[in-house]
């Protein structure tokens, strides 16, 4: 009778670990959960992508005087063309900066096979947070809107002298160009970040 009396106390004694043990272990999970953050969703690109031509590379890597000594920072990279030419043609480093992903892998497949892979590199991030202070060219191909949205970082980050050229549009009355190409009906708008800002 006391051995059954022992076993029946010395299953409960265990099944109530159990179940503290379980019920523990469930309230490290929630907290885990609750505490971890969500992983962001990301941003949908601001424009869609439309490839710069050629010729309009051709003229924002010449205007910008871009050489082997330069960081070249494409905002909105896109298909990584324009750093590409600026690492193939010139001899300089680049980085380009795009939001979507799918432009990302098809300029890192660009790069490599246009054999400057070791010269360019690409980063699937914001272009309005990433850091772009080591640029001493940066190309660009966005609206209106987000070039006047993107001049306050370009001051605050950029250092003097660094070069910036826009295929397309400009920054208005905000910040009116230096120099303005005209490359086969297509514009090319010219700016150097000044000393005082």
């Amino acid at each position: 009778m006391r051995t059954h009396r022992t076993h029946w106390l010395i299953a409960a004694t265990l099944i109530t670990v159990a179940l503290a043990h379980a019920a523990t272990a469930a309230a490290q999970a929630t907290q885990a959960t609750q505490a971890a953050p969500a992983p962001p969703t990301p941003r949908r690109p601001d424009v869609i992508f439309v490839p710069t031509p050629d010729d309009v590379v051709a003229a924002m890597l010449e205007v910008t005087k871009v050489t082997k000594d330069d960081i070249v920072y494409d905002l909105g990279c896109g298909d990584g063309r324009i750093v590409i030419a600026a690492a193939r043609d010139r001899g300089a480093r680049g980085v380009g900066i795009d939001i979507d992903p799918q432009r990302i892998a098809e300029a890192t497949a660009n790069a490599a096979k246009a054999g400057v892979g070791r010269r360019v590199t690409f980063k699937e991030t914001d272009l309005f947070t990433t850091d772009i202070s080591e640029a001493t060219v940066v190309m660009l191909y966005l609206l209106p809107s987000l070039n006047l949205k993107l001049l306050p970082k370009l001051m605050a980050e950029l250092k003097p002298g660094t070069r910036i050229a826009s295929h397309a549009f400009d920054m208005g009355d905000e910040w009116p160009a230096q120099q303005t190409l005209e490359v086969n009906g297509r514009y090319v708008y010219y700016w150097t970040v000044p000393a005082t800002r």
